[in-house]
């Protein structure tokens, strides 16, 4: 009587895991039009809570104006949370979402 044969299992076919997937897409806080505070405001907040240029956060305003929203900063979910509250106690009106 011979002993029975020892073989590996067969190896399983496994989805393919994209990279992009198991490292978290960043985040992003939008800032959006609203009819309470003045465009210069608006501008001068830019530049104090994110540290944009005056040029740059003009743009940002304009952006804000003249499209709805504008993309103001970007990083981890719990920065952008940061950042939305900072928003808000300025009186902008922001969300987060997910780039």
């Amino acid at each position: 009587m011979t002993a029975p044969s020892m073989t590996a299992p067969a190896q399983l076919d496994r989805p393919q895991v994209h990279e992009e997937s198991a490292v978290e897409r960043p985040w992003v806080t939008i800032v959006w039009n609203d009819p309470v505070n003045l465009m210069s405001y608006v501008e001068l907040v830019f530049q104090e809570l994110f540290g944009h240029s005056k040029k740059e956060a003009h743009r940002l305003m304009l952006a804000v104006h003249e499209e709805g929203r504008a993309v103001v900063s970007n990083g981890t979910r719990e920065q952008m949370e940061h950042d939305v509250a900072r928003c808000h106690a300025k009186g902008l009106w922001a969300t987060l979402q997910q780039d």
